[in-house]
């Protein structure tokens, strides 16, 4: 899997609903790590790593930039093994993790049926893949030039079974809790999207970050159960395509 051009940075500008929605995929996944062997693929810089670790029995993360895991590395010391590795080539031996972890990084994935085979030969029977990713059918979608491909509910649905999984699926982040200026400014961003003049440059990007959500704040190194709120995804409808919810989460086992 190639390195992720847009990934969330520790100490990065960010907005507070981006703290928050990082924090909400990290508490939703850490119920499912409570003393179970986890992995996480694409762990960046490792903001929830010391979350997850501290609920597991066993943690292992990962990414594909030595760069970027050395940051990691600097943060945790010796807290958490940090491994270089490939979402299409995991190194671990059969049947011998609990959960999989992949967040906002499954548009990247060059190959995504050779990375199910890869989970499918890690997980034990009765092991679970957490997936959080964009959620590419809101009209206002933005695309990253880096992905390989977006998807859906539908799309994931039909991609997990065609492997012969089962999946769960949950709304994060509703745009019925959005502030009035992101609901107001909505149509305006499907037409800066839809004619790309959305800014290039980290500079613009941050300028354009505090006139939807006001001032930025730096995304911590690592997160707590106090960084956030706790604010639980909502199960949503696997058959249907949603435009209700920014973020989508989707539990995928073989039982």
């Amino acid at each position: 899997m190639a390195f992720k051009p847009e990934l969330e940075w520790a100490g990065e500008e960010v907005s507070q609903e981006q703290i928050q929605r990082v924090c909400n995929r990290y508490y939703w996944a850490g119920e499912y790590c409570k003393g179970k062997d986890v992995v996480e693929i694409a762990c960046g810089t490792g903001i929830g790593s010391g979350y997850i670790s501290f609920l597991s029995k066993s943690y292992i993360a990962g990414d594909v930039s030595e760069n970027v895991l050395n940051k990691a590395r600097e943060y945790y010391k010796n807290r958490i093994e940090f491994l270089v590795f490939d979402a299409h080539s995991l190194p671990f031996s059969d049947s011998s993790k609990d959960i999989i972890i992949l967040f906002e990084a499954i548009y990247y994935l060059k190959d995504v049926n050779q990375f199910l085979s890869e989970c499918k030969r890690v997980l034990r029977k009765d092991g679970k893949m957490l997936i959080a990713t964009a959620n590419k059918d809101l009209y206002d979608f933005h695309p990253s030039k880096f992905a390989v491909r977006y998807y859906g509910v539908l799309e994931l649905k039909h991609l997990f079974e065609s492997h012969g999984y089962k999946t769960q699926f949950l709304g994060d982040t509703p745009f019925s809790s959005v502030s009035l200026k992101q609901k107001l400014l909505r149509p305006v961003k499907k037409i800066v999207v839809k004619l790309n003049l959305l800014p290039k440059s980290n500079a613009g990007k941050r300028i354009l970050k505090k006139i939807v959500f006001g001032n930025l704040v730096q995304m911590p190194n690592e997160i707590d159960e106090n960084t956030a709120e706790k604010i639980d995804p909502i199960n949503i409808p696997n058959n249907l395509r949603d435009t209700l919810y920014k973020v989508l989460f989707c539990v995928v086992s073989l039982q």
